[in-house]
């Protein structure tokens, strides 16, 4: 028998799962689509599904179910109450995942925001292993960010807590659907280069991607557009850090994939921007789209060690 624990990452449209054992190995991996073109409540039957699956299959391969599972989503999470409170990509709305999980697997769940768990994996197990703080900030479609404090990762007072990606860099500048103009994430995601590039360049089909290519054969103009998110990037992050002090700074996502052609402009951008602040290591993430998972899978592990579960306390399983 191997003792282990479901770890589920949930994206915008599709999952990414793992059985995870005590000494973090991972003893199987799965992939499923979420199904979101049916509707939220399609969504929140295939993660229950999903979930019963690799219960059942640690059960037959393992000699026994998982004792705990972690789950990560997008979205606005209270983790506390174990509420999914809302996805925009999903189209969900105060879902009660953990309960729902909960009476569905027999065993105790806890729920968690897709970055924030990220972060939680590159913290303790990858580019900031062994920080006591640390900013992890991954560059998607949006920015969001985690803040590591000895170990674990601070959600705020609301859930909110390491929204960097709506910092406002340019006042009065590109409305953000968030309601304000000029937020950091209209500027340095990797969507706003990929938009800003196809219109430099006259393709609508580049992306971020072909801008950091561009930028390396030493196009001007794909020079103009990095640079521009490169500067708007650092003035987010020095903001962050003037005000959290992080002693490493991870930098993850999509346009991270460029590698030094974004951390070597990145690091002057922040090192001349700086005044009283002290300097943090600014890395690239280490653990990639398999963070959020691995990141579960250390949620699920901390509530069994946080915890004196009493199994009979648990509701049966139903599926």
């Amino acid at each position: 028998m191997v003792r282990h624990v479901i770890a589920l990452d949930v994206g915008g449209t599709g999952m990414k799962a793992a059985l995870v054992g005590d000494d973090g190995e991972l003893l199987h991996r799965a992939r499923r689509a979420t199904g979101r073109e049916r509707g939220p409540d399609a969504v929140v039957e295939a993660i229950l599904d999903f979930a019963a699956e690799l219960r059942a299959y640690g059960a037959e391969h393992h000699g026994a179910p998982a004792v705990a599972a972690g789950v990560a989503v997008p979205g606005i999470v209270d983790e506390e109450r174990g509420v999914a409170a809302y996805a925009a990509n999903l189209g969900w709305r105060d879902v009660p995942l953990r309960a729902l999980l909960t009476r569905r697997l027999g065993i105790p769940v806890a729920l968690g925001h897709d970055v924030r768990t990220g972060g939680l994996a590159e913290g303790r197990i990858g580019a900031g292993r062994g920080a006591d703080r640390f900013l992890f900030v991954p560059l998607g479609t949006g920015i969001a960010g985690a803040i590591g404090i000895d170990g674990r990762v601070e959600a705020g007072a609301h859930g909110f807590a390491g929204e960097i990606g709506h910092i406002v860099v340019r006042p009065s500048g590109t409305p953000c659907p968030c309601g304000q103009m000029g937020c950091l994430e209209r500027y340095a995601s990797a969507s706003a280069v990929s938009e800003a590039w196809a219109a430099a360049c006259g393709d609508p089909d580049a992306d971020a991607a072909d801008c950091a290519k561009a930028v390396e054969s030493g196009d001007p103009n794909a020079v103009r557009v990095w640079q521009e998110a490169v500067d708007a990037l650092a003035d987010g992050l020095v903001t962050a850090l003037t005000l959290l002090d992080p002693r490493t700074l991870i930098i993850g996502g999509g346009l991270a994939e460029a590698g030094e052609v974004l951390f070597q402009p990145l690091r002057d951008a922040v090192r001349r921007r700086v005044t009283f602040q002290k300097l943090p290591s600014i890395v690239p993430a280490a653990l990639g789209d398999t963070a959020g998972c691995l990141g579960a899978g250390l949620l699920a592990q901390d509530l069994l060690d946080s915890t004196d579960l009493d199994p009979t306390d648990l509701p049966e399983v139903t599926a």
